[in-house]
């Protein structure tokens, strides 16, 4: 946000340099990225000085061209060749000296320099009103008043405008910032906290006064929720003109272009109170009546830009009796608004409801000056007085009358809210307690009325345009930033408690899992938790019932907090597929969010998602596709590297898998993952296999927490490793033969693993073949044969008499 120094000025009369000005405004929380210079005239004439012309001759080798010899006030008089029928002996003229640089009329720069032309030397260039920037005639030489005195800088002379234009990072809660009376205030009270007391100057609307009723435009309001305050005054017999030079400076300070005076003013205000204006065409206004409303679906409206829009249902219009005429609080319609054969306007002041000129802007793709502060909340009571400021300054500029009484529909006023400090709460937060004086000053130097004042606290009113400020925490908050975050002293003394224990910290095991990912060339993802509902139909253990939705989305593409993480990894193997990047391995650290009977619910998860082959193609090594097993060994590690082991495997229950498993501890299920289904991945143009594993996060460092480590020494007697290759029938799973082996011999076997798995050709039907490997240590002493063929006869005894195995 820009905000011009001259123009603040107008509010406080402030003699500071502008960087301490500046350094002030950033300890109040308006934080200026930076200070540029303005000038009304680019260049500043920085190098034109008056010139007083001796001699003027015709140029020997040119009809056209004349040779001067001109006086600069110092030194001897130079030659220069000028071009200009109106030059003449005896003129005071403005005079570009050599190194003087100049700007075209697309502003680019050009430098003066010592030349020749047609044979005689040029020391300068005596200029037009156009190439100075005064103005857009070329049919001469700019003549000057000639009691002026040679060699006086042409910068005294006319009027031109420097100004210094302050660059503000605008936080969005700031609303009530929005203007320079916006940053007056808050500079007035940061000066008071200086010792530096000035008086809040504002426009006086005593000239305010209707001088006939002769044109009346009735305004009905339909939805008040929509416009909660609608103002509105005719004013006739105005002239639409450029601007005065004032006008227009101000604006181009600020980055405006100015368009006539009637729309620089509605500008001006704006940027002057902070209160958007619309200005209409009362000739173009059927009916002599507004309404505010909302239209049908699909009724076609063009725009000032010309671009013609399809509005919405819920979009809140002005229309008159025939038609819309603009989209309240975004952008005007092409055929209401004012132009040079103007005479008479309806001018509009109001204040719309945040919410819907939010949404409206965003769903039209329209930022305006006026959307921008409609959407953040502007101060209710100001609507009238801005009208009046505007109306006065039409009639001044323009040469209008008020025809009308201001029309003012507000039903229903919007009251300023109540909020209670304690004053140990104050000092508790800000750590270092602030005499009761000194924040009743402050508060009141913030326009909060104080109430009344008690040993405990202050009771105190909030002006509606704070709405920032509802809560005993936001008025500690505006005190401190007053007072000065910089005023506040730090302590010598650093209190610290030791924990007895050492704490799981989420943000330490997830970087320790994301480097383990990393490390095996997975990818993090980082999306946004808000996505389309329209994802829900894909899973019946989804219910929109349990959606968290936005009271005020962006786009209905971003309407609702995410139920699961897996359609944000989808999007994102979408996007990186349709750019042929088809193998892929991601994984998120996030949240769900949902909305039940019992109250709302935030979940934490690990997200994986694996397709495409396991690496990346190489000649001496096969290529092979990820599926199933690889992201099971994916989780496993993980799983190893946390140090939680006592794992079973569970049957999967969800409709986003074609198949799958769960992982649980304790009857508790740590990760779900498996096979997407082929609907799913299609919904998002996905045809390649995926597979995912979404792990409960809340759950694993909950696991983390009750586990216990033993620590022991290596074993110093070898491991002995013994095979089965077992007939089995189909329905066996290794999971079942590993649980039985441990159970059969607890003490010495220490590890089952399954190494081949054959289901081809010379076996019976229903019959498959596991290869399993055992592997066998004692640590007190070295096994002897007999120790391992006894426990792997009582393991095969008992895969014969639980599973019907044979030995191969």
């Amino acid at each position: 946000m820009k905000i011009s120094y001259n123009w603040l000025k107008q509010f406080i009369n402030l003699d500071w340099e502008a960087e301490k000005t500046g350094e002030l405004l950033t300890d109040l929380g308006l934080e200026v990225e930076g200070i540029e210079s303005f000038s009304s005239v680019k260049g500043g004439l920085e190098g034109v000085i008056v010139g007083h012309v001796l001699t003027c001759v015709q140029h020997n080798n040119a009809d056209k061209l004349k040779v001067t010899t001109v006086d600069l006030g110092a030194g001897e008089p130079v030659q220069i060749v000028c071009g200009a029928p109106n030059v003449a002996a005896g003129q005071k003229v403005p005079v570009a000296t050599v190194g003087t640089t100049l700007y075209d009329e697309e502003g680019k720069p050009w430098k003066i320099k010592k030349g020749k032309i047609r044979g005689e030397v040029s020391m300068g260039m005596i200029c037009a009103e156009d190439e100075l920037g005064l103005g857009k005639s070329h049919d001469g030489i700019l003549v000057l008043d000639p009691s002026l005195t040679p060699g006086t800088l042409v910068s005294d002379v006319v009027d031109v405008e420097n100004d210094l234009v302050f660059e503000i990072g605008l936080t969005p809660n700031r609303a009530d910032a929005m203007s320079h009376w916006g940053v007056a205030r808050d500079l007035k009270a940061g000066l008071l906290q200086n010792e530096v007391s000035l008086e809040l100057i504002t426009p006086s609307t005593s000239k305010f006064n209707v001088e006939n009723r002769t044109l009346k435009i009735e305004v009905n309001v339909e939805d008040k929720k929509l416009a909660p305050r609608y103002c509105g005054v005719t004013i006739s017999g105005i002239t639409v003109k450029p601007s005065p030079s004032w006008l227009q400076n101000r604006l181009k300070a600020i980055g405006l272009t100015p368009l006539n005076n009637v729309v620089d003013i509605t500008n001006y205000v704006l940027h002057d109170l902070g209160q958007p204006l619309h200005a209409f065409d009362a000739s173009k206004i059927s009916g002599q009546q507004i309404n505010v409303k909302t239209v049908d679906a699909g009724t076609s409206f063009t725009t000032l830009d010309g671009v013609v829009r399809e509005l919405d249902a819920e979009d809140l219009m002005i229309c008159d009796a025939d038609k819309p005429l603009c989209i309240a609080g975004v952008f005007g319609g092409s055929d209401s608004g004012v132009t040079e054969n103007t005479s008479a306007i309806f001018l509009e002041s109001a204040y719309f409801n945040p919410v819907s000129v939010r949404k409206t802007a965003k769903r039209h793709g329209l930022n305006t000056d006026a959307s921008f502060r409609f959407e953040r909340g502007i101060d209710p009571h100001t609507t009238d007085y801005a009208l009046r400021v505007a109306a006065i300054m039409i009639c001044d500029i323009a040469g209008g009358q008020i025809t009308s009484d201001i029309t003012d529909v507000y039903p229903k006023k919007i009251n300023d809210h109540q909020v209670f400090l304690n004053f140990d709460n104050t000092t508790k937060l800000i750590g270092e307690e602030i005499s009761k004086e000194t924040i009743k000053s402050i508060l009141t130097s913030l326009d909060i009325k104080v109430n009344n004042v008690t040993e405990t606290g202050i009771g105190m009113t909030i002006p509606a345009y704070r709405n920032d400020v509802t809560r005993e925490a936001d008025v500690i908050e505006e005190i401190l930033r007053v007072y000065g975050y910089n005023n506040i002293n730090f302590t010598q003394k650093l209190n610290a408690s030791i924990s007895g224990k050492l704490p799981i910290e989420d943000y330490e095991i997830r970087n320790v899992i994301g480097n383990q990912l990393a490390a095996l060339g997975f990818n993090e993802m980082l999306n946004n938790s808000l996505t389309t509902s329209k994802y829900l139909s894909l899973s019946e253990n989804l219910k929109e019932e349990h959606s968290v939705t936005m009271l005020n989305p962006l786009s209905n593409d971003l309407a609702i907090m995410r139920q699961s993480m897996l359609f944000s990894a989808l999007e994102v193997a979408a996007y990186n597929s349709n750019r042929k990047m088809p193998d892929l391995k991601l994984f998120e650290f996030g949240k769900t969010y949902h909305n039940y009977s019992s109250g709302r619910e935030e979940r934490k998860h690990l997200s994986v998602l694996i397709t495409g082959k396991k690496a990346t193609e190489n000649w001496n090594s096969p290529s092979e596709t990820s599926g199933f097993f690889y992201i099971k060994g994916i989780v496993s590690a993980i799983f190893e590297h946390l140090g939680i082991v006592d794992t079973k495997e569970g049957v999967l229950k969800n409709d986003l898998f074609a198949e799958g498993i769960t992982i649980n501890s304790n009857k508790v299920t740590l990760v779900e993952l498996g096979v997407l289904r082929k609907k799913v991945t299609k919904a998002f143009g996905l045809d390649s296999e995926m597979v995912y594993a979404d792990f409960k996060w809340d759950a694993v460092l909950e696991a983390l927490a009750k586990k216990t480590f033993k620590l022991k020494s290596i074993p110093k007697f070898p491991q002995v490793k013994r095979d089965f290759a077992l007939l089995l029938d189909e329905n066996v799973t290794f999971a079942d033969l590993k649980n039985t082996a441990y159970q059969t011999e607890k003490s010495l076997l220490k590890e089952v693993s399954l190494f081949d798995v054959y289901t081809g050709g010379n076996l019976p039907e229903g019959k498959k073949s596991y290869a399993l490997s055992f592997t066998l240590q004692d640590e007190k002493k070295t096994l002897t044969d007999k120790q391992i063929d006894k426990i792997m006869n009582k393991l095969q005894m008992r895969f014969e008499k639980d599973f019907g195995a044979s030995l191969r």
